[in-house]
């Protein structure tokens, strides 16, 4: 497992799968352990995934500064990582929250950047409160656990509120995951399963503490950002939900859209050739 040390001295850990033209990956969570994302559904045939475990979660040690935990600090975990590999300019994929450490150092270091793969990109830096969110949940109500994981949702949101701890929390995340699968099969319970498990509290409670976003500037900064970028969303996400990723997409001036029919906010496990295709397709473009 290879290791790095950051702008800080924390050594941080990535893990390297694959052959190919070299593509970092940072996961989500937020402070997911990487291993959740897999080979990104095959994509490891055509490219070498370097997937960041960050600071405080996986292999990655904890740092001797709480708030470095915040999504604009680690921007700096990437650029060291970029530099550590010796990449004048790097493939990057971002998944989920990871996308808001990507959007921010697509602004601050653009000229580093080859291209850009955005996958069911959080937007909570750039929306003051969730697109179609509700719309998107609603479109759902069919489906078998739906009421179940609806009730769940709604206790996490008010154990979330009254401050309790993630021992009370992760059983509830866990019970309201079937949204982020479009199907709920067996291979999407186990997936749900070892990324709650690889899950870091503190780390996660830290990525967007304390953090002021001036969401006018950082839409301007973006749409100056002239990296090719590829937005991969599934059609039955809610967060973000297509009318959200509508609003992303008009923002960088060099985004294009893949759509995927059956995903929800883990397309990589939903439709795992489409998905690989779609982004091996756009890198080598």
């Amino acid at each position: 497992m290879p290791t790095f040390s950051s702008y800080d001295g924390t050594t941080l850990a990535y893990h390297r799968l694959g052959q190919g033209r070299p593509l970092v990956c940072l996961p989500g969570g937020p402070a997911q352990a990487s291993r959740y994302l897999g080979d990104l559904g095959g994509l490891s045939a055509s490219r070498t995934l370097l997937l960041l475990d960050s600071r405080g979660s996986g292999d990655s040690a904890v740092p001797a500064d709480p708030a470095s935990y915040r999504c604009d600090r680690i921007v700096d975990d990437v650029e060291a990582l970029r530099a550590h590999l010796g990449l004048d300019r790097m493939d990057l994929l971002a998944h989920s929250a990871g996308a808001s450490v990507a959007l921010l150092y697509a602004t601050r270091y653009p000229h580093r950047l080859r291209r850009l793969v955005l996958v069911t990109p959080s937007l909570r830096l750039l929306l003051t409160a969730p697109l179609g969110m509700a719309q998107a949940h609603a479109r759902r109500a069919d489906e078998p656990w739906y009421a179940e994981a609806t009730s769940a949702m709604e206790s996490w949101g008010k154990a979330t509120t009254r401050g309790a701890d993630d021992t009370e929390i992760s059983p509830l995340r866990l019970a309201a995951a079937p949204f982020l699968y479009g199907e709920w099969t067996d291979r999407a319970r186990a997936h749900a399963a070892e990324q709650e498990k690889d899950r870091a509290p503190a780390p996660a409670a830290g990525f967007y503490a304390g953090i002021d976003v001036d969401r006018a500037a950082l839409r301007a900064a973006l749409a100056d950002v002239a990296v090719p970028t590829l937005v991969v969303a599934g059609a039955l996400d809610a967060a973000p939900a297509p009318e959200a990723v509508d609003e992303l997409t008009g923002i960088l001036p060099k985004a294009d859209l893949v759509m995927l029919p059956r995903s929800s906010h883990v397309p990589f496990v939903d439709e795992p050739e489409a998905f690989a295709t779609a982004v091996e397709r756009f890198l080598a473009g």
